[in-house]
């Protein structure tokens, strides 16, 4: 049987506010396994993004522990937690997290300047082969401001992949994007989880959840739905269907 590439166990997260305490997360279980492709959803307030920043190693739960790929994260230092967000987690964000004024192979490249085990050639030879497997291999060396929106989320694809991460973490990666871009984007995650990408995506896009494997969804800090999605939608038809409907209008 396999084990889960990132295990969370009775994650806790209380906000103080002053006189008043917040609870954010109240005792969350969550196993995720190498191959999946997991939606997280839930309302404003629900928790979702609490959870994504402490598995993210962006902030720490009040209790509980976290696993990733067999590493307890939850009792390491915040230097060996930024290791750990640049070895193995491979972040996606809604605003693309670009550097202005820098090419799409700088953007990419980025990563691997803090990976001491990557020479000068590696690192460009892998920013290349990342923004090639996005479908940029001709936007190298195109700024950011030189590029679409749906252009700038796939150099942000290509840099949460330059580091060959055990997971991606994508919070919210369609929420700026018009419909045929979201499809695309989402298009390239479900090609991306089919060559073998362990994905978790943070949406409140009903529709993009759809295409993911396995949705799970937060009310008031706990999991209250965990449902493996047996035929998810395609975006690749999504696309063709798009494209059909602006032939006949």
């Amino acid at each position: 049987m396999k084990k889960p590439i990132l295990s969370a166990r009775n994650i806790t997260k209380v906000f103080d506010l002053g006189e008043i305490q917040v609870r954010a997360l109240r005792g969350v279980d969550l196993d995720i396994f190498p191959g999946e492709f997991v939606a997280i959803m839930g309302h404003s307030g629900s928790g979702k993004s609490t959870f994504m920043n402490i598995i993210g190693c962006l902030d720490i739960p009040t209790s509980g522990e976290v696993y990733i790929d067999n590493v307890k994260v939850t009792s390491l230092t915040k230097d060996e937690l930024a290791d750990i967000r640049n070895q193995k987690i491979g972040f996606v964000f809604q605003a693309y997290n670009l550097l202005a004024r820098t090419t799409a192979i700088e953007n990419v490249e980025l990563p691997l300047l803090y990976n001491n085990s990557v020479n000068n050639q590696q690192r460009l030879d892998r920013s290349i082969n990342a923004l090639e497997k996005v479908g940029l291999a001709n936007r190298l060396h195109h700024l950011s401001n030189q590029l679409s929106g749906g252009q700038q989320q796939r150099v942000a694809i290509a840099r949460a992949l330059v580091n060959e991460p055990v997971v991606i973490m994508a919070d919210e990666p369609t929420g700026n994007l018009d419909t045929r871009t979201s499809y695309e984007v989402m298009q390239l995650f479900q090609a991306l989880n089919e060559a073998g990408s362990t994905i978790i995506l943070v949406t409140h896009e009903p529709d993009i959840a759809t295409m993911a494997k396995r949705n799970i969804v937060f009310k008031d800090g706990r999991i209250i739905k965990d449902i493996q999605v047996d035929q998810p939608v395609n975006a690749s038809n999504l696309l063709a269907n798009l494209k059909e409907e602006l032939v006949e209008d």
